[in-house]
């Protein structure tokens, strides 16, 4: 245990961005709930908090640990609101298993822009027990901290990569791959599988096309009342909620 240095808090601040925490392979997560979720998944470098936080948690593995008050951990923060809790975590090595994913149900990111969109799709993601999503290079950091706030402890349980779209779904041309369109076929009226790619597109472009053109089913989410003019689009999370749940919902309740 050691003060709350400047050289820390600037570390903590720094990850923030992209480019340090490339070159450090760390990220921060903020907040009582969050920090004790993902806790037990991640290596902790730094643990900055309370005193009143450490006595609810017993033994904490950690390299470094840090008892401070408001003042400090305001100083740190990346947050509008501080919570009791700061945490910066290693950044774990992981390999994509491409075999594993001809027997489940994968979500596909093509150029997703939003951390707080990227988080809530894991969050998504880990509530319909769907253990990898895959994203497009140009996709959002998922240890952005705001994606990492917005995926509520699902970045624990999700496994989140990042792979040139259009040569893995021309890997993957075996198994099914859906993707939502405005001339797409009415999600509830399709038999939908238990195994299969989701792929969802960017907010303001929506798929592109090297990778529309790979898609194999085209499906299509319908306003209500049908035939009445309504907005034009659904918030990419929002549309990921609806299909999952359609996909999910046919494995376990359909006869």
């Amino acid at each position: 245990m050691s003060g709350l240095s400047k050289n820390k808090i600037k570390l903590i601040r720094s990850l923030e961005s992209k480019k340090h925490r490339v070159e450090t392979g760390l990220f921060v997560a903020e907040g009582n709930k969050l920090v004790a979720d993902i806790f037990p998944f991640f290596d902790c470098e730094l643990l900055i908090a309370k005193s009143s936080w450490m006595a609810t948690q017993g033994d904490l593995s950690v390299r470094e640990w840090i008892v401070a008050e408001d003042d400090d951990i305001s100083k740190a923060s990346l947050l509008k609101n501080p919570q009791d809790v700061i945490a910066v975590f290693a950044q774990p090595n992981r390999c994509l298993e491409k075999k594993n994913l001809k027997n489940e149900l994968t979500l596909v990111l093509d150029g997703i822009q939003d951390p707080g969109n990227l988080g809530t799709i894991i969050r998504l993601a880990d509530w319909f027990g769907i253990r990898n999503v895959i994203c497009s290079p140009d996709t959002v950091d998922v240890y952005n901290p705001k994606t990492v706030q917005a995926s509520m402890g699902g970045i624990a349980h999700v496994q989140v990569f990042y792979e040139p779209l259009s040569a893995l779904l021309d890997e993957l041309k075996n198994i099914p791959i859906y993707g939502t369109f405005l001339n797409g076929k009415v999600l509830y009226e399709e038999k939908l599988p238990s195994v299969g790619l989701i792929v969802m597109g960017n907010e303001g472009n929506g798929i592109r096309p090297e990778v529309e053109q790979r898609i194999t089913n085209r499906l299509h989410i319908p306003n209500f009342p049908l035939g009445v003019e309504s907005t034009e689009s659904l918030n990419v999370a929002v549309a990921t909620a609806i299909v999952c749940a359609e996909f999910r919902r046919q494995q376990v309740y359909s006869g």
